[in-house]
């Protein structure tokens, strides 16, 4: 995604390995702060206690980083178009709606896969909360999904795009292999339990 204040190279310069190396970096760094972003709710805003949230060993959770590669891939150029006044207010209310519905989706879709794999989804059911469908997914959690891909794409994502646009091409390169050995070990030993 094209974003302003680019100092090192131009989005067209880099080569289609380096574009795919940062999608993987974003991808792990979402997956992370999904991860963190659970931990948070479950013993700080829950009071539940800790647990590893997710199916995997590692601190991450791919279902926050496939929600991110879906709203960089559906609203990432539309949310850096500039607008002005009230078409800008426009714009951050669609691409909140269109995070919201995309990330529902997605959750809804990830219950029914993990349901017909292994028998359940290992997070919480919303039958307690008022407006839900099946227990899979809700209103409340939705909104939460719309406002932190706001958050999102338009705080966080032009950070990491400046921070990940100064790593070295080499350095990228071991530490994109690395996360995704580590990340590809923990899913098969996860698959072999």
């Amino acid at each position: 995604m094209k974003y302003t204040g680019m100092k090192r190279r131009s989005y067209k310069s880099i080569t289609p390995l380096r574009r795919f190396q940062e999608i993987y970096l974003y991808f792990f760094l979402y997956c992370v702060i999904g991860w963190l972003y659970e931990v948070f709710l479950e013993v700080v805003i829950y009071r539940w206690g800790f647990s590893n949230r997710g199916i995997l060993f590692g601190p991450y959770l791919p279902i926050y980083g496939i929600g991110a590669l879906a709203f960089l891939l559906c609203f990432g150029r539309y949310a850096q178009k500039p607008a002005k006044g009230a078409r800008r207010w426009l714009q951050v209310g669609l691409v909140f709606l269109g995070c919201m519905m995309v990330a529902t989706a997605i959750e809804l879709a990830a219950t029914y896969w993990m349901e017909y794999t292994v028998g359940s989804w290992p997070w919480q059911t919303y039958v307690d909360y008022k407006i839900n469908f099946q227990g899979r997914i809700a209103l409340s959690p939705s909104i939460r999904f719309g406002l932190g891909g706001l958050l999102f794409l338009y705080v966080i994502q032009p950070l990491f795009y400046k921070l990940a646009r100064r790593i070295p091409d080499r350095v990228l390169a071991w530490l994109t292999g690395a996360l995704f050995l580590v990340m590809t070990v923990d899913f098969v030993v996860y698959l072999l339990k």
